[in-house]
């Protein structure tokens, strides 16, 4: 990085910082650095193309003084376009798949942008899908341009013409080149330059799990169908004009939960607070250097970390988040590591019908020892429960009969949960005032057990202590 002063932010892009990789990464005689591209001006890699993209559509004559810029993206895409628009007084209109962070959305629309959200789990020619709606909203706009990302050539040019340059000054002795493969730019358009002017240099791609990429590169053509992961801004579903199968010597695949342990491992361990596929690259990474056994002592490898932690608060670096997707462990067990605790057999539990007499289901429950109930609606299916607080205000203060319904009663605040489910799932619904139901799947199956505050009480003070 240099010590300047610049006209416009857009100046600042690039000459990110290359760090060795202390930690996460040891390998005998193997040398592992990270190219920190989440220090652009917007936190990304996309910062270097977003300038790049519309200087070239003004030249060709496809982008007007005005004009609107609309893109399909992952979030990133958009945030370096966006930085270049708001310099030369564009319109945008970015268009991102379900599945990305809140984050992006939010700081996509500080910037001024429409945000349009669309359904993830679809085919890419799908009317619904973000590709589809990017192209019909730039149809549908006046004096609008679809940017293109995927197909632009000039994606991967950018590459070629900056970010492989620089990386060759900041590296000269670089012998293999790591990156996740998304739209194809960077892998592409950095390797062509690096294989042209250093022979020799073997280029590696990252594919997460679910992608078709990795198996069109491995059967030379045959595509797969795609499979939902959760991982954002790698992998495909389709296979973009930006690629050049030729110029990546070698592509591994990474899962969602090593690539999101991972990511939470370069903050701790190296102080790298970067995004989801920074995690995935150093995975793969890791994964391709262990599986060439001793040939790569004494050669220098680099990452590409392509984004900022910033934009995955409310995901990756989030407890209840991993927890709920089950990319981490709860610390305080599962639900029937609680039931056994409290010697509670699944299935020994006594249930009353939305329809039952209020002295009924007094008389239950004083024989039962409970103080509350699980209530069944006509279908027999799991409706609510009813507190012997709600029977007491219904008896004594309402003045309501012993032969009265206690349907009225009933309070729904409830919530299913699976044997496999944390405690402190459990926990939290508690004190979101809800009661946890225990079933069979967790989705209103089988209903095995009722838990109740103080169980989780007993069950936790009895672990601490």
């Amino acid at each position: 990085m240099t010590e300047k002063m610049y006209d416009n932010i857009v100046e600042a892009i690039g000459n990110t910082p290359v760090v060795k990789l202390n930690r996460v990464s040891r390998f005998d005689g193997v040398n592992v650095y990270v190219k920190c591209e989440f220090m652009n001006p917007g936190g990304s890699i996309k910062d270097r193309i977003g300038w790049w993209l519309i200087e070239d559509a003004e030249k060709r004559g496809a982008l007007k003084a005005g004009g609107t810029i609309v893109e399909s993206t992952s979030g990133n895409t958009g945030f370096g376009l966006a930085i270049a628009a708001a310099i030369k007084g564009y319109h945008c209109v970015f268009v991102l798949p379900d599945k990305m962070s809140e984050e992006k959305i939010k700081n996509l629309r500080a910037f001024g942008a429409r945000v349009i959200v669309t359904p993830t789990a679809v085919e890419p020619d799908d009317p619904r899908s973000y590709y589809s709606v990017s192209k019909r909203m730039a149809e549908e706009t006046p004096n609008a341009l679809y940017m293109d990302q995927y197909n632009n050539l000039a994606n991967r040019d950018c590459h070629y013409h900056t970010t492989g340059p620089e990386i060759l000054r900041q590296m000269p002795d670089i012998d293999v080149f790591i990156a996740g493969i998304g739209t194809g730019g960077t892998i592409t358009g950095v390797g062509r330059y690096l294989k042209e002017n250093k022979p020799g240099v073997e280029v590696v791609a990252v594919d997460p799990e679910g992608s078709i990429v990795e198996e069109v590169f491995r059967t030379g053509g045959h595509e797969q169908p795609a499979k939902t992961y959760v991982m954002e801004g790698i992998g495909e579903d389709f296979i973009p004009q930006n690629y050049d199968f030729d110029q990546y010597d070698d592509m591994v695949k990474v899962g969602d939960k090593e690539t999101f342990l991972m990511t939470r491992e370069l903050l701790v361990k190296e102080g790298i607070f970067a995004g989801m596929s920074s995690g995935a690259a150093v995975v793969g990474a890791n994964r391709w250097i262990e599986a060439q056994g001793d040939r790569l002592k004494g050669k220098n490898i680099l990452i590409v970390l392509p984004d900022s932690g910033n934009r995955y608060i409310s995901k990756v670096y989030d407890d209840d988040w991993m927890l709920e997707m089950g990319f981490v462990e709860s610390s305080s067990g599962t639900v029937e590591d609680l039931l056994h605790f409290l010697h509670k057999k699944p299935g020994e539990i006594t249930m009353a019908g939305q329809h039952e007499k209020i002295g009924k289901v007094v008389e239950i429950m004083s024989e039962a020892g409970i103080s509350q109930l699980p209530v069944a609606d006509d279908n027999g299916w799991v409706k609510g429960i009813i507190r012997e607080g709600a029977l007491l205000k219904a008896l004594f203060k309402e003045k309501s009969g012993a032969d009265e319904s206690i349907n009225g009663l009933i309070d729904t605040a409830i919530e299913f949960v699976s044997p496999s489910d944390s405690v402190d799932k459990v926990s939290n619904l508690i004190t979101q005032g809800k009661v946890p139901l225990v079933a069979e799947g967790g989705d209103s199956g089988k209903l095995l057990a009722i838990v109740t505050n103080i169980d989780v009480l007993n069950y936790l003070g009895t672990r601490k202590s």
